[in-house]
């Protein structure tokens, strides 16, 4: 009877095997921080996945804390890759304490190859810093730069939301490495600011490049020609051994590459927060005409 019983259970071990042993876990599991164009690049990521691939996206959406939960949530295994910017990654990440530029970006990715992981899927657009000023003054003091404003803020009155004027790289920082000192400045509600722009109480303010209301205003996004602020360029962080384990999600990175303008990511942002629609809608329609979805 115990010989019976042992035969059976070697066979139940053999049938498991034959059925689960040496398998491939067929799912990856990514995150998005709690941002709008993170709840677009996730959805756009899991549709192309699981179109070209084998693999079934388990999507984490909005992780609260962003970096700061996701990477440790990455070194422990729980999550396979998630959007990051380049100088979250370099200052956040890397604890580095320089302005990270996309000169850089080797040293990033050497520094993310002792944490065993790899950027890839480089999206094209910088979500950072930058000044926006109205149509009518560009054209009238040729502004292009934020050193172009040296010469024509005496004439222009500033706008910033409150956390701006107090922040160690804000205002004054601004102010300081550019030579800037305006007509007059305000002090305004973050909800408020492209209100007051549009109704041209200010003309120039801080911006965020990707910002969804950006398409919507009449102005121009300066250059922050001397670098002040880092550069936050868009792309993913995988886990090494996933792409190892799973070498075909290294074709679906390689689609995505380069393929957004902050112009671009800042208009599906606006689709999403201003006309009300779904992020996974927005993320289907760039795919369809960008011709990346199958029949």
């Amino acid at each position: 009877m115990r010989k019976k019983a042992g035969i059976l259970l070697a066979a139940l071990a053999m049938a498991g095997c034959l059925t689960g042993c040496g398998q491939k876990d067929d799912t990856i599991h990514m995150a998005t921080k709690p941002m709008t164009e993170q709840y677009i690049l996730g959805s756009m990521m899991k549709t192309l996945i699981e179109q070209d691939t084998d693999l079934t996206v388990e999507l984490t959406e909005g992780v609260g804390g962003g970096t700061a939960n996701i990477q440790p949530a990455m070194e422990e295994g729980e999550f396979d890759f998630y959007p990051e910017y380049t100088g979250s990654g370099w200052n956040n990440v890397l604890k580095e304490e320089s302005v990270y530029d996309e000169s850089m970006f080797d040293q990033l990715q050497a520094g993310y190859e002792e944490l065993d992981m790899t950027w890839t899927g480089m999206l094209g657009f910088n979500n950072t810093y930058s000044l926006l000023v109205t149509r009518e003054a560009a054209e009238k003091y040729d502004l292009h730069t934020f050193s172009d404003l040296a010469g024509a803020a005496g004439q222009l009155v500033f706008g910033a939301n409150y956390d701006f004027y107090e922040r160690t790289d804000g205002f004054d920082a601004l102010c300081e490495a550019y030579g800037l000192t305006f007509k007059d400045t305000m002090d305004l509600d973050i909800g408020l600011k492209y209100d007051a722009f549009e109704q041209r109480e200010i003309d120039v303010m801080n911006v965020f490049t990707t910002d969804g209301q950006l398409s919507a205003v009449d102005g121009v996004v300066l250059e922050d020609d001397q670098g002040l602020y880092p550069s936050y360029m868009c792309g993913f962080v995988v886990r090494d051994e996933v792409l190892e384990e799973h070498p075909e999600l290294q074709q679906v990175f390689d689609k995505v590459e380069g393929m957004l303008t902050d112009a671009e990511i800042a208009e599906m942002n606006y689709k999403v927060e201003t006309e009300g629609q779904e992020p996974e809608d927005v993320a289907t329609a760039l795919l369809e005409e960008r011709g990346l979805l199958h029949e």
